[in-house]
């Protein structure tokens, strides 16, 4: 099958690449990930502010999206607990949260690098790029350094 787009069908074509590339993530199934735009917000029971406030976040914690109602958020953490947020004290902040009780911090994608730093369970990450099955991280302390993938989570 060959498609064309030239002259009056290029918007048309356009038009349908851009839907398309909308629902890529819902049809493949990728899951959906938020960080807390800054510290002390609440995930409560249901959407709305009255409803029971569950626990309070920091910032940059990573949730998962799990559901939306108008504009808020059902969530996931780290240790499967759910609960909701409002849209609005998130953002699109790629970071991690280490899932273990102790992570050693390299200081390159490899267990033959040195040790930069150990970090304890439930410290947040922010992420710049990966490299095999190590990601690139850095801490608001100026740690940085390489994880890997499988002591952190998502």
């Amino acid at each position: 099958m060959n498609i064309r787009c030239t002259g009056h069908n290029r918007l048309r074509c356009l038009l349908l690449f851009f839907l398309f590339s909308l629902s890529l993530p819902a049809f493949c199934g990728a899951a959906e990930y938020v960080s807390v735009d800054h510290d002390g917000v609440r995930i409560r029971s249901g959407p709305g502010t009255d409803h029971e406030i569950y626990w309070e976040v920091f910032e940059d914690y990573p949730l998962q999206v799990l559901d939306r109602q108008g504009k808020w958020l059902k969530v996931k953490d780290f240790e499967g607990d759910t609960g909701w947020i409002y849209g609005t004290l998130v953002n699109e902040k790629d970071t991690v949260i280490v899932k273990v009780d102790k992570a050693n911090i390299r200081v390159g994608p490899g267990t033959n690098y040195e040790r930069a730093a150990t970090a304890l369970y439930g410290v947040v990450f922010n992420t710049h790029k990966e490299d095999g099955d190590w990601i690139q991280v850095s801490h608001s302390d100026g740690t940085k350094g390489w994880i890997y993938k499988n002591i952190v989570w998502p």
